[in-house]
């Protein structure tokens, strides 16, 4: 009997051991994974705050906390179904869809540089009305399912090569974690000037170091908007970059990586970093010329289809 007892402790250590190493590789693997998301977890983190900009303080952090949870329903209801039903039976079908996803991460960024360029952002200053919460969080989280989207696509193209539950549990985790990461971040971003106005209510260097955080609010917002774009530019015009290799059409890629692999060789000890910012500027430039294309094509069309409308109605009044 006592026998028998030490066996099954001794079979159940065994599996807690397996378990405790299956649980260390999924960790890993999420955590390189979610690496290669970074850019697009830099994009959702500076989009999100423009969302509260305009709300009362003591509604930000409940909206944010809606825009969480859309976001979790996001990538547990829709994409992460999705995702694994593609991996497990179409995988050929990923890179199209990550290619998709870049070209709009371009165009958004473009039409937000277009936007600063023309001044577009300016339009309706002088009305500003209190925005409807539920409209508010309803776009932030349709905003967010093309970025969860893309982020649990470049998470699964790094672990498709695993079992199906193996990439569920990457996959579930990154999830988690990104969300957290992604809204914690946004979180301490809007509270950080309720923090200085308390601060400069104190005394000495305390209310001067609070005061200057005020001051430097606005600022690290347009910083954020500013790389928001930057990042969506990058990550869409990379994505893109390493699709069109992955479908045979090698000439972009291989023309980036010479000048790369040149410029590596040719900084010594900081080869590594520059070689990297220079495929960044490779795949931001890039980027941004796809998102112009797309952002004139959506203006053409949408341009042709006013008259169309305007016709109609004018009718209609006859």
């Amino acid at each position: 009997m006592a026998g028998g007892l030490v066996a099954l402790l001794d079979d159940v250590a065994v599996l807690v051991r397996a378990a405790a190493a299956s649980i260390d590789d999924v960790g890993a693997a999420a955590a390189k994974a979610g690496s290669k998301a970074a850019g697009v977890v830099i994009d959702d983190a500076a989009v999100t705050p423009q969302y509260v900009r305009s709300l009362a303080a003591e509604r930000e952090l409940p909206i944010i906390k809606r825009i969480a949870l859309g976001s979790l329903r996001n990538k547990f209801l829709i994409i992460l179904p999705a995702v694994l039903l593609l991996s497990q039976f179409v995988p050929w079908l990923l890179t199209p869809i990550l290619m998709l996803g870049g070209a709009y991460l371009c165009y958004e960024g473009a039409e937000k540089v277009w936007a600063k360029i023309a001044h577009h952002d300016a339009h309706g200053a002088g009305e500003e009305t209190a925005p409807d919460e539920k409209t508010l969080v309803a776009g932030a989280v349709r905003t967010d399912l093309i970025l969860s989207a893309e982020i649990m696509v470049i998470t699964l193209n790094e672990v498709v090569d695993e079992t199906f539950w193996s990439r569920l549990a990457i996959l579930a985790l990154v999830a988690v974690v990104m969300t957290v990461l992604v809204y914690g971040a946004v979180a301490l971003i809007v509270k950080m000037d309720d923090a200085g106005l308390r601060l400069a209510q104190r005394s000495g260097a305390i209310a001067t170091f609070g005061r200057g955080l005020v001051r430097a609010m606005p600022l690290v917002l347009t910083a954020l908007t500013v790389v928001g774009t930057a990042a969506m530019l990058w990550v869409g015009g990379h994505i893109i970059l390493v699709g069109t290799d992955e479908l045979g059409l090698h000439f972009l890629y291989e023309a980036v990586h010479h000048v790369e692999e040149a410029v590596h060789d040719a900084t010594g000890v900081l080869g590594g970093l520059v070689g990297w910012l220079v495929n960044t500027v490779a795949s931001a430039i890039l980027g941004l010329l796809i998102g112009a294309l797309v952002v004139l094509v959506v203006t053409f069309a949408l341009h042709r289809r006013k008259p169309k409308s305007a016709a109609g109605s004018g009718a209609n009044s006859h």
